[in-house]
């Protein structure tokens, strides 16, 4: 079994120093405009002296989470946070939005999309002809070499997930219309725990108008592709159209944490958690990670003292909604992240804080007290990507500390010498919203596939009045849903009916057993040592791997295999 970092070691130094900063002087007064805050309780804490302490502070108290011990609370901008934190009732204070000063719009959100998006922002090589269609599967699913790699293609035919298995997406919404993901959307428990950010606090344009009035989207829409992506990998229907999931038979649910720009903030991604978790989902998958920090750091040395409790109370709270999901008997996968670093040697980060853009500056992390959440946190199962070569793929993160499992997440420069070299065919195919693919110009007003959209490899499918595109990505992010896909299926394979829950149930550790004990065993490449230098990337890239065949840096304990995991993980269990 790999040696993990776990939380415990932060949550202890940000005990120590938020005591710290508590007992150092008199806490500035409390001015200017009002502001959302979120604020954690000690646990287990008194919430009327909590509550008494949050108005000595000038604060007021709009809505709880009492999961986790969060209120929501409105008080004026300065000086807030550190005279509330004072107070031994609580743990510490965010603002749910943090405030900055220099206009610059979405950059944050384009780095995100030039990794993901790189096949959009590089001109692909045409791919080889290639057959159709795998018989006995959907007609695109030919083109998703992902499927047939985690063995998802020949693991449906004793188990291809049952209804009653509920996967929570966790991410920017998911279209509830398309058709491949509509036969398996439950919209009675979706939700959205986002309003819509038209402009950063800095007045650049973040999400943009609001689609609907309230500024709030229904919980079957997604303005920014990305969560529908993720849900077409896991559980899109087998249903003769268009693609199939690695877990076409699972229910889907929207429970939706991130802005159409593609943050998510510290409040609602809480909020979907405990919600996941008391309606009894299964599985929880979390491609992303929470904003604006990508580290957050107990000490930060180049932090305001605001900020410093920022990073610190992000660390309590996400924590602890992962303990109580876990708790819940929720299985939590996260991606590992797109920053081609080692988690247990990280660089220095250069990207935070990233709300409003523009607003990031180098600083030192320090592995013992920083943390890149949710996938670093306890409880998650983190995904390291692959290519279709099952190299890992140059901008993966990895490392013996938090690399749990791999899975194919598409990788564009992969193949370098053959045909297949810089094409789309190289990353992942799954669903895409009209609204998003007209948006992008990947299509015309008329449907039809734009010269752009042909380039970037959309697809379109067409069954009567029946429409659906599809989009090639690339990323941890497209990783994990495979994991999630497998982990669905193990529940559906092995789980219990539960009185407590409204389908079946497996505990979260014993789904994860199974994951890690029949995944396909990848040993390290000779040599370990990986230069992507000869792909374009600069020597920052260079990887190198540690452990051996059973877990290592790459692989962690190996890649998902769907049909292993439903034929022979009873043996675990």
């Amino acid at each position: 079994m790999r040696t993990r970092r776990t939380v415990m070691a932060v949550a202890a130094t940000v005990s120590l120093i938020a005591a710290g900063t508590s007992a150092a002087g008199a806490a500035p007064a409390t001015t200017g405009p009002t502001t959302e805050y979120t604020v954690l309780l000690e646990e287990p804490g008194n919430r009327d002296f909590a509550i008494d302490a949050v108005e000595a502070a000038g604060g007021e108290v709009v809505r709880s989470n009492d999961a986790v011990g969060l209120l929501t609370v409105k008080a004026p901008a300065n000086g807030f946070a550190e005279k509330v934190s004072a107070s031994s009732a609580i743990v510490g204070a965010a603002r749910t939005k943090p405030i900055g000063h220099a206009p610059a719009a979405k950059a944050e959100k384009a780095k995100r999309d030039n990794v993901e998006k790189e096949n959009k922002t590089e001109k692909p090589n045409k791919a080889p002809t290639q057959s159709g269609s795998t018989a006995g599967m959907d007609p695109l699913d030919g083109d998703l070499w992902g499927l047939n790699l985690v063995r998802s293609n020949i693991a449906r035919a004793k188990q291809a997930g049952d209804k009653r298995v509920y996967v929570g997406v966790l991410d920017t919404g998911v279209d509830g219309s398309h058709p491949d993901i509509a036969p398996n959307f439950n919209n009675e428990l979706s939700r959205n725990f986002t309003i819509d950010i038209p402009n950063d606090s800095d007045g650049g344009v973040f999400d943009g108008p609001c689609e609907f009035r309230g500024c709030v989207d229904p919980a079957n829409w997604d303005d920014g592709g990305h969560g529908t992506h993720v849900a077409g990998t896991i559980g899109a229907a087998a249903n003769g159209f268009g693609i199939s999931g690695v877990a076409p038979g699972v229910s889907l649910v929207n429970i939706r944490g991130g802005q159409d720009a593609g943050s998510f903030f510290l409040q609602p991604v809480v909020d979907a958690i405990t919600y996941g978790a008391d309606i009894g989902l299964d599985v929880i998958n979390m491609s992303f990670y929470v904003d604006p920090w990508y580290m957050n750091c107990a000490n930060d040395p180049t932090a305001s003292a605001e900020e410093q409790l920022e990073q610190r109370t992000i660390i309590a709270t996400v924590q602890r909604a992962l303990n109580y999901a876990h708790r819940k008997g929720v299985t939590l996968i996260g991606a590992g992240g797109n920053n081609h670093e080692d988690l247990g040697k990280p660089r220095q980060d250069t990207v935070s804080p990233n709300y409003p853009p523009g607003h990031n500056r180098t600083r030192p992390v320090d592995n013992a007290t920083c943390l890149n959440l949710p996938t670093e946190g306890n409880h998650v199962i983190s995904v390291s990507s692959l290519g279709p070569s099952t190299n890992k793929a140059d901008y993966s993160n990895y490392g013996l500390e938090q690399t749990s499992i791999s899975a194919p997440g598409g990788y564009f420069r992969d193949g370098l010498g053959t045909p297949w070299y810089r094409t789309n065919e190289n990353l992942i195919l799954s669903t895409y919203p009209r609204n998003v693919a007209l948006a992008e110009g990947a299509i015309d007003d008329a449907g039809n596939i734009t010269e752009a959209g042909l380039a970037a490899g959309v697809k379109k499918a067409v069954q009567g009045d029946k429409v659906g595109y599809y989009q090639y990505l690339q990323g941890t992010s497209m990783a994990a849903p495979h994991a999630a896909g497998v982990a669905a299926l193990i529940v559906s394979q092995y789980g219990k009916k539960d009185k407590k829950n409204p389908g079946l149930t497996l505990a979260p550790d014993k789904v994860e057993k199974v994951l890690y004990k029949t995944a396909t065993q990848r040993a390290c490449p000779n040599p370990r040592t990986v230069s992507y230098v000869n792909v374009g990337r600069t020597p920052e890239f260079d990887a190198t791997c540690e452990g051996d065949a059973k877990f290592n840096g790459f692989y962690g304990h190996g890649i998902v295999d769907a049909y292993g995991a439903v034929t022979r993980g009873g043996q675990f269990l």
